[in-house]
């Protein structure tokens, strides 16, 4: 007997465990935020802390990162960096969430007008790359930490809003939602008791991915200048300082990359892997071609 979907069942647990996403994900997920939270007590030196003469210094036992084109620790700025995006990312996402389930439960679940203009709206948004409409959004508002959030979570939003009115819509003609509007259940208790907890584990998944989309585009604003402003670290920032002198210390660029990459992998795979937990098909697909 197959597994059903969105049931964790141990043996699917166990095929998940063994596939290894769950854990790289979740060990690199957990790294990340361990230097998030404790950045001020991991880094060496204060992220903003100039050391005369030790300009572009290449990595060594004083800087096990080097030093950048002022003269500061490139490790304790990549540490300080995970609280930087972190802090983007994590309100960004949660507002998305929040927002965007409330928009399309309402409009999976009421339908009409509202839900047509709104899709119409969303399929617009979808056509243009989030990056393009990051920048113009940030660029108009200005760049300043809560506006860098809101625009993020405004362009991130669509995404959750579809996924949500599509389950809805999924949900509705059940029987067990049914049965509640017969015995005259109430809008309210309906959405609360039986199609938003239904709705949890695949909002999580999304959240997961979204959180490394979203590390992404603040990297690239930030690259662009138009993300968490100097003289604050953040990844995009070293990168885009560091790329002058790529050819004579590349270790001002490799530093930020790799934590990017790896951030963006971290929660991709911790993604993949509820995924799988939710889905037999997909994992049963995988393991096939392994």
């Amino acid at each position: 007997m197959s597994d059903r979907a969105g049931t964790i069942t141990p043996r699917r647990a166990r095929r998940v465990l063994r596939s290894g996403s769950l854990l790289i994900g979740g060990l690199i997920v957990a790294v990340l935020l361990a230097a998030a939270l404790f950045a001020p007590w991991l880094a060496p030196y204060a992220p903003t802390r100039i050391f005369p003469g030790a300009e572009i210094r290449p990595p060594g036992p004083e800087f096990l990162l080097g030093t950048d084109e002022v003269g500061r620790d490139i490790l304790s700025r990549v540490l300080h960096g995970a609280r930087v995006s972190l802090g983007v990312a994590i309100p960004s996402v949660a507002l998305a969430v929040v927002g965007g389930t409330t928009v399309g439960v309402s409009l999976g679940y009421w339908g009409g007008a509202p839900d047509l203009l709104a899709m119409r709206l969303f399929d617009i948004l979808f056509a243009f790359p989030p990056i393009l409409l990051a920048i113009a959004l940030v660029a108009a508002l200005g760049p300043s930490p809560v506006n860098l959030v809101l625009t993020i979570a405004v362009l991130t939003l669509p995404q959750f809003a579809v996924l949500a009115r599509g389950a809805t819509l999924a949900l509705t003609p059940q029987d067990f939602v049914q049965a509640a509007r017969a015995l005259g259940a109430s809008h309210a208790r309906i959405l609360g008791r039986h199609v938003l907890p239904n709705l949890s584990a695949t909002l999580a998944v999304q959240a997961s991915l979204s959180l490394s989309i979203v590390i992404l585009v603040e990297a690239a604003l930030s690259f662009l200048g138009l993300g968490t402003q100097p003289p604050a670290p953040s990844w995009g920032g070293m990168l885009s300082r560091g790329r002058q002198y790529m050819t004579i210390a590349p270790w001002l660029v490799l530093a930020p990359g790799l934590a990017i990459m790896l951030a963006v992998l971290g929660f991709n795979l911790l993604g993949d892997a509820q995924r799988d937990l939710l889905d037999p098909r997909r994992a049963g697909a995988r393991g096939r071609s392994a």
